[in-house]
């Protein structure tokens, strides 16, 4: 008899001796309130049966303390207990049930079963690019709703670049009044007002989530640019930024115009002019006070405009504003060419599985000055790269299209040669929206290759389970179609996956 199938895979599973447990409009779920609530909303939009949360139950929740984010979750015919170790291994241990939930004829079940689970990495991250294409309030919620459900704990909220800047800031009303305008090909901006992220951060600690907001500098700042043109030198052209212009169009940047076009690397802060590091400490000092989680994202990718110099000045006083602030800044990989880079900055790694020209090198500074790297090798966990050649949606650069298996099969401790699994604080897949409008086109790239990330960031290492495969997880990723129908989450229905039809 097979496993039931969980996305991401868990530490243990085990299939009990029992029938499987039925799941009725009878049912009781008890304890935890906040988790009742959330298995009784997951449930019924799952079966489309109503449960009623009550002080006795066949469905019984409760936290007891233990390794953060673990749960244990039992099931047999006569009812169902998740125990957590925290509030978030408690949720997390509801996402599986919801997992587990299977229609046998005219009837609802639960198979017998014994889980017990916990993350490998403490951050797993996703990351909407919302500088690109704005998206809505609700969009970046639904998004939330979507990784919760496989795990994830970190949103990265990529605020600003050149086509835009997307945080309403007191200190500085210009950003939003000037440069939110527009977005790539010509479509409309938008930006978040301070109570729009104040809910944005809610709503993702509700999720167990914490939102990391990254404003990058000093490249990617042309927006920046359009609000205080003081600030910003004149566009660095090249040979690849004109072939960018020529093949996708938005023409040449010109200094205070909004820029809709994709070409990168062109734009730069003054680095030498006091009022710039005014302007960080401002940026930086405000959306602190707004965040609570303990990370702000300072860029630092693709400065291709500033002299590398100047670049190193610049990522060691930024790096120093934010630490100051009481935050734990974190760098795109090339800032760790910096020498005087804060001790705690954390490396996010953006080079290819196998790492190309020095890629690596930058990543292991940042381990070498004392910290950890976040890993997100585009060409297995850039959600916005295409499936193949026939996919509508999506680019192709990094390594050409990215197919569901590509996504699955890389293991993140065989990355960067040299650190141990104790440097990893994470794996994030970021999603940059060069060609994504709305939600339907961040769920048809999202999902199914999201699943994969989060399995690489919370399940066993590659080679330590019999389910970290890409024949088991292409198994247990298409039993998820009728779950993420239910929840409305439209997906591209690869032909890599078996996908299950209810």
């Amino acid at each position: 008899m097979s496993l039931p199938a969980v996305v991401p895979a868990p530490s243990s599973i085990e299939s009990g001796s029992s029938g499987p447990f039925a799941v009725s409009a009878g049912i009781r779920i008890t304890g935890d309130v906040d988790a009742a609530t959330a298995l009784a909303a997951l449930l019924e939009a799952r079966t489309g049966v109503t449960l009623q949360v009550a002080d006795e139950g066949e469905v019984a929740l409760r936290i007891e303390a233990g390794e953060p984010e673990s749960y244990r979750l039992t099931v047999d015919d006569a009812g169902v207990a998740v125990v957590g170790a925290d509030a978030a291994g408690l949720f997390y241990g509801i996402q599986t049930l919801g997992q587990l939930v299977r229609r046998a004829g005219g009837e609802w079940t639960v198979p017998a079963v014994t889980i017990t689970d916990r993350p490998r990495f403490a951050y797993r991250g996703v990351m909407l690019d919302v500088a690109r294409h704005f998206q809505p309030v609700e969009t970046v919620k639904a998004y939330i709703d979507r990784a919760a459900g496989l795990k994830i704990n970190a949103l990265h909220l990529h605020l600003s670049d050149d086509q835009g800047w997307r945080i309403q800031l007191a200190s500085r009303p210009e950003l939003t009044e000037l440069a939110s305008g527009s977005s790539i090909g010509g479509d409309p901006g938008g930006y978040y007002t301070t109570d729009d992220y104040r809910e944005i951060v809610a709503y993702a600690a509700s999720r167990h989530l914490i939102v990391v907001p990254e404003i990058d500098m000093p490249g990617h700042t042309h927006a920046v640019g359009v609000a205080y043109p003081e600030l910003a030198e004149p566009p660095v052209m090249s040979d690849e930024i004109e072939r960018v212009i020529a093949e996708f169009g938005g023409g040449v940047p010109t200094p205070g115009e909004l820029y809709q076009g994709l070409a990168v690397g062109f734009s730069s802060l003054k680095i030498d002019d006091e009022r710039t590091y005014e302007f960080v400490a401002d940026v930086f000092g405000e959306l602190a006070r707004l965040t609570p989680g303990p990370y702000l994202h300072v860029g630092g990718d693709e400065s291709l405009g500033t002299d590398p110099d100047d670049f190193a000045v610049f990522m060691e006083r930024v790096t120093g504003i934010v630490a100051d602030l009481g935050k734990t800044p974190i760098a795109w990989h090339e800032a760790g060419s910096a020498p005087g880079l804060d001790p705690g900055t954390i490396g996010q790694y953006w080079g290819y599985t196998t790492p190309l020209d020095g890629m690596d090198d930058q990543a292991r500074a940042f381990v070498a000055n004392g910290s950890r790297l976040i890993l997100s090798p585009a060409d297995a966990v850039y959600l916005d790269m295409k499936y193949d050649e026939s996919t509508a949606l999506g680019l192709a650069w990094a390594n050409g299209p990215t197919s569901v298996e590509a996504a699955y099969s890389w293991e993140p401790s065989d990355i960067i040669a040299g650190i141990d699994e104790s440097d990893i604080l994470g794996v994030e897949a970021p999603l940059w929206t060069e060609t994504v409008r709305d939600l339907s086109d961040i769920d048809a790239l999202a999902f199914p290759r999201l699943a994969a990330a989060a399995e690489a960031a919370w399940s066993p290492a590659t080679g330590t389970s019999e389910l970290r495969t890409w024949t088991s997880f292409r198994e247990r990723v298409g039993a998820l179609a009728p779950l993420w129908t239910s929840l409305g989450i439209g997906f591209h229905a690869s032909t890599e996956i078996p996908w299950v039809v209810e």
